[in-house]
C-alpha cells in the first residue's frame, strides 16, 4: 500500500517558519508556571506539596506522551497527529486559563503537557520533505526557537499575570498556539504515513507507567502529613508497589514495550538513568527553591519578589541551559562524555554548597541557579549522547526512552522532596518558612548530587575519534 503513495513534496521557508513559530508558542506557554509559581500558591491557597505537583505535571504527561507521539508520526502521517494532539494542547490551555481552583489548573496543565510530542512531530515533518541537509538546519531552528519562547514565556508570565490576571498568562500564549496551528494546517503538505508497525502501542504498558508516576507523586506529597493521615499514606504505598510490579511485568512480555526494561542490564544504558535521575533530582530542588525564596517577604530574609520581577531574575538560568547542550556536544567531541558529565555535576555540587551557604542577595540566586541550569544542561546532552551511541541503531529510541523516564522521575522526586521540607520547616500558624528549611533543601541536594561522581568514575570516556 505505502509503495504506491507519491513521495513527500518539498516544503519552503513558509511552512519552516510555521513550524518555528509554533515551537516559540509552545515554549511561551511550557513555561508560565515557573517564574508564577509563587503567586499561584497565594492565589489558589495551594500547599507547597500542590505547588511542586502543579510545576511537574506538565512534564510528567509529556514523558507519556512523547514516545506514543513518535510511533503515531510515523505510522499515520506527522502533520495529522500534529494537528490533533495540538488540538489537545490548545484545549488544555483554554481550561488553564479558566481554571477557578487547583483541581481544573491540573487538568489543564494535564492536557498542556502533550505539547511535549510536538518537537519530535515537527522533526519528523522537516525529515520527510527536505533533503538530509537542510532538515538538519530546519530542525535546529525549530530547536532554537522552542529554547527562545521559553525565554519569552519565562519573562512575560510575571507581567501579564500581574498587569491582567493569571488567567491571561495561560490565554494569550495559548492564542499563540491556535494561530500557528492553523498556519501549520494551511502550510503544511500532508506526509504519506510510513510502513505500520504489528507490534502497536504498548497501551497497558502506558496505562500502568502512569499511574506509577501519579501514584508517586501522591505519596510524595502525603508524606509530610504522615502524622495526621498515615492509613492514606499506607495505602497509597501499596498502590504504588502494586503499579510497580504490574508494569514491570507488562514490560517484560510485551512484543514492543514502551520502555525495555532489558536495556537496563547493559552498563551504558543504566549508568545513564542513574546519573539522570540524581543529576535532575538536584536540578528540581532548585528550581523548586529559588523561586521560592525570592518570593519570601523582604522583612523575613528574602527579597519579596513579584513574579514579574522573578521571571527576569531565572532569565539567566534559561539563557544557559540553552547554551549548554551545544557546549556539551563540542566537549563531548573533544574531551569525551565522561568529562563533561563530571564537569556538570562538579558545578552542580558546588554551586548547591554555595546556595546553602549564600543567599543574602538576589544576585547569590541568580548566579547559583545560572550555574545549576549549565550544569544539568551539560551532563543530560552528554548522557543521552553517550546512551544514544552506546548502542544498536536499532535500539537507539529504546534506550533514550529509559533516559526520558528516569529524567521525568528526577524532577518529580525533587520538586515534591523540595515541598516537603519547606512543609515540615514551616512554623506553626506562618505561611513563611524558617530560613533553615531552604538550606537543608540545597545542603541534600548537593549531597545526592556528590554521589552521582561514585558512577561517573565508571563511565567510558566516550572520546569521539
Amino acid at each position: 500500500m505505502t509503495a504506491t503513495l507519491a513521495p513527500p513534496v518539498r516544503i519552503g521557508r513558509a511552512a519552516v517558519g510555521a513550524l518555528g513559530m509554533l515551537a516559540v508558542a509552545t515554549g511561551a506557554l511550557e513555561s508560565v508556571v515557573t517564574p508564577t509559581l509563587p503567586l499561584l500558591q497565594r492565589e489558589l491557597d495551594m500547599s507547597p506539596s500542590e505547588g511542586a505537583l502543579l510545576s511537574i505535571v506538565l512534564l510528567i504527561t509529556g514523558a507519556l506522551i512523547t514516545p506514543v507521539a513518535g510511533k503515531f508520526g510515523d505510522r499515520y502521517g506527522g502533520k495529522r497527529v500534529l494537528i490533533r494532539l495540538m488540538a489537545v494542547v490548545c484545549t488544555g490551555g483554554l481550561v488553564s486559563a479558566m481554571a477557578p481552583n487547583l483541581p481544573v489548573l491540573l487538568l489543564g496543565q494535564v492536557l498542556q503537557g502533550a505539547m511535549v510530542g510536538a518537537l519530535p512531530l515537527s522533526f519528523i515533518l522537516v525529515r520527510k520533505h527536505l533533503p538530509a541537509g537542510e532538515s538538519k538546519v530546519a530542525i535546529g531552528v525549530v530547536s532554537g526557537l522552542f529554547v527562545g519562547g521559553g525565554m519569552a514565556g519565562t519573562l512575560s508570565a510575571g507581567p501579564v499575570a500581574e498587569g491582567l490576571s493569571r488567567h491571561w498568562m495561560f490565554a494569550l500564549p495559548t492564542f499563540a498556539v491556535i494561530g500557528s496551528t492553523m498556519l501549520v494546517n494551511r502550510l503544511m503538505p500532508h506526509d504519506p504515513p510510513g510502513r505500520s508497525d504489528d507490534a502497536g502501542v504498548d497501551w497497558p504498558g502506558l496505562v500502568l507507567l502512569s499511574g506509577t508516576l501519579v501514584t508517586l507523586m501522591l505519596v510524595l506529597a502525603v508524606a509530610p502529613d504522615i502524622g495526621s493521615q498515615p492509613l492514606a499514606l499506607g495505602v497509597l504505598i501499596v498502590v504504588l508497589a502494586a503499579f510497580v510490579t504490574g508494569w514491570i511485568a507488562v514490560e517484560r512480555r510485551a512484543a514492543s514495550p514502551m520502555v525495555d526494561l532489558r536495556m537496563l542490564t547493559r552498563p551504558a544504558v543504566w549508568k545513564s538513568c542513574v546519573l539522570t535521575f540524581v543529576i535532575c533530582l538536584g536540578t528540581s530542588v532548585a528550581v523548586y527553591l529559588v523561586p521560592q525564596l525570592f518570593d519570601v517577604p523582604a522583612d523575613a530574609y528574602g527579597f519579596g519578589a513579584s513574579a514579574t520581577e522573578i521571571g527576569f531574575f531565572l532569565l539567566p538560568g534559561a539563557v544557559a541551559a540553552s547554551l549548554a547542550g551545544p557546549i556539551s556536544g563540542i566537549g563531548a567531541r573533544r574531551f569525551g562524555s565522561r568529562a563533561m558529565v563530571t564537569t556538570g555535576v562538579v558545578i552542580m555540587v558546588i554551586a548547591l554548597i554555595a546556595l546553602a551557604a549564600v543567599h543574602t542577595e538576589v544576585w547569590h540566586l541568580i548566579l547559583g541557579k545560572a550555574m545549576i541550569a549549565l550544569a544539568n544542561g551539560l551532563c543530560v546532552t552528554a548522557m543521552v549522547t553517550n546512551t544514544a551511541t552506546s548502542v544498536d541503531h536499532s535500539d537507539t529510541g529504546i534506550a533514550t526512552s529509559l533516559v526520558l523516564v528516569t529524567r521525568v522521575l528526577g524532577y518529580a522526586v525533587g520538586a515534591q522532596i523540595s515541598a516537603a521540607i519547606l512543609t515540615a520547616g514551616t512554623p506553626s500558624g506562618s505561611d513563611v518558612p524558617a530560613e533553615s528549611a531552604f538550606v537543608t533543601g540545597f545542603v541534600i541536594a548537593a549531597a545526592v548530587t556528590a554521589l552521582s561522581l561514585l558512577v561517573t568514575r565508571t563511565m567510558s570516556k566516550g572520546v569521539k575519534e
